[in-house]
């Protein structure tokens, strides 16, 4: 291991991560906040990186550096994002945690009385959430192809599926592309959430939570806070968005305008965000006693945003018939679209699986018969559904594992079971304790640093 390389990367992800916290530093200045927890977080990450540029190398770098520095550098953003959060107060394994909820995107929180907080303060809490969306896309895409081969197998773990997104021939050009495509549909949701009567404040922190797929607020209602159907569908709709493959996006308006519907993932992605919806409208309607619009309203809001990884709530769902309870832990798992910001197991794996287990269906009926999987008319390889059905059998066992040892240091059973879904598929809320309403406030501390 070459620690040198390690390190000096290191310092540049915490030079550029101490220029991000002058925009929160901003903010405490306009509204009149103390600019003390963001001058002492500059002060100590810019020094920091600073001093790093002493491992300065040209030497080539291999996997095992390529892996250190993605898993050292989202646990150094994470503790020195969180300084802010200790200088405002909160205890540091808390701090940790909100700052890695964060940047992971994962959205679960410890924060009970959220607009205590000052405005800056949770303007960082939302805007490294929006870097934590962007970032996998310049780990993974814009850093570690200087690793050439190795990298991109790195990449291809992070974000598998049948075939690469490369929509360049030089991957930083694709990255480029990606921050273009992911900073556009960023202003555009700003800019509905403005004409729709947002203030400027609000509209930028819902627009990272909804464009990262994490799911900060800055009230403790969340999106409810603004009783509007209106902000709803529009956070709804930009939700959906976040969710698919950002790379298609580019293809379809530049190269091909049907390729966005001739896509399999991103046409089974909408068809069980629609399923889901439906079937949950007509479970409110009918075991609640809600209205058609509303049912189909909270509905719609809640699969797509547990669907994607948001995690934003309207309402309390903790209070629903066990039945729809189901269908958003159905969701949770399944998760996003491969190359979102959007977690869980990725639409794409749970599609190839199903035409995987269709062909060996039908392989069993047919023993002479040579079928393969298919997916947008070309053949998957056969390692790569190898590597999904092992990747899906891993992330399964990792729950089960979780879940078990959350009920083991005595939590409820529900609560462990949806709480281990929402780390893990960076959902943010569960059920039970870890509801849309509650927190991750009266988990065991020992637990939350699990």
């Amino acid at each position: 291991m070459n620690f040198r390389v390690v390190l000096y990367v290191l310092g540049g992800l915490l030079r550029l991560l101490g220029l991000f916290m002058v925009i929160p530093l901003g903010v405490a200045y306009y509204y009149g906040e103390s600019l003390t927890p963001f001058l002492v977080s500059i002060l100590i990450t810019l020094v920091t990186g600073l001093l790093l540029l002493y491992y300065k190398t040209d030497e080539e770098w291999m996997r095992k550096e390529g892996i250190a520095i993605v898993a050292l550098g989202w646990l150094a953003a994470a503790v020195f994002g969180a300084i802010p959060f200790m200088l405002d107060g909160i205890s540091p394994l808390n701090a940790i945690f909100e700052s890695m909820s964060g940047f992971t995107t994962t959205g679960s929180s410890i924060l009970t009385d959220i607009e205590s907080h000052p405005k800056s303060i949770l303007f960082w809490r939302g805007l490294i959430m929006w870097l934590g969306g962007m970032g996998i896309i310049v780990l993974f895409i814009a850093i570690l192809p200087k690793l050439g081969v190795a990298g991109r197998q790195l990449f291809r773990a992070e974000s598998p599926g049948p075939t690469e997104d490369k929509l360049k021939p030089r991957i930083r050009e694709t990255a480029r592309i990606l921050w273009m495509v992911y900073f556009v549909i960023s202003f555009l949701q700003v800019a509905a959430l403005l004409l729709a009567g947002v203030s400027l404040y609000d509209a930028l922190n819902h627009m990272f939570a909804t464009m990262g797929c994490g799911g900060f607020s800055n009230y403790a209602l969340s999106v409810g806070a603004f009783h509007s159907p209106l902000v709803e569908y529009i956070i709804t709709f930009f939700t959906f968005v976040a969710g698919a493959n950002f790379a298609l996006y580019y293809r379809a308006i530049f190269i091909d305008k049907n390729l966005l519907f001739k896509d399999e993932e991103f046409r089974f992605y909408t068809a069980l965000t629609l399923a889901a919806s439906g079937l949950l409208t007509f479970l409110l309607w009918r075991d609640l006693g809600t209205n058609l619009p509303d049912s189909f309203k909270f509905a719609i809001f809640q699969v797509v945003t547990i669907m994607t990884s948001t995690g934003f709530a309207t309402t309390d769902f903790n209070l629903w018939p066990e039945s729809a309870k189901m269908i958003l832990i159905i969701v949770m798992f399944i998760g996003a679209c491969a190359g979102s910001t959007g977690g869980g197991i990725k639409v794409v794996r749970i599609l190839i699986l199903l035409k995987h287990s269709r062909v060996e269906l039908f392989k069993a009926l047919h023993p002479k018969a040579i079928k393969g999987v298919r997916f947008n008319n070309k053949k998957v390889p056969d390692e790569i559904v190898n590597y999904i059905v092992s990747f899906v059998v891993i992330y399964l066992l990792v729950f089960l594992s979780s879940a078990l040892i959350l009920s083991v240091l005595g939590m409820d059973i529900i609560t462990s079971v949806t709480a281990s879904i929402a780390t893990l598929g960076n959902i943010g809320p569960g059920l039970n304790v870890v509801g849309p309403m509650g927190s991750f406030d009266p988990v065991p501390p020992w637990v939350n640093w699990s």
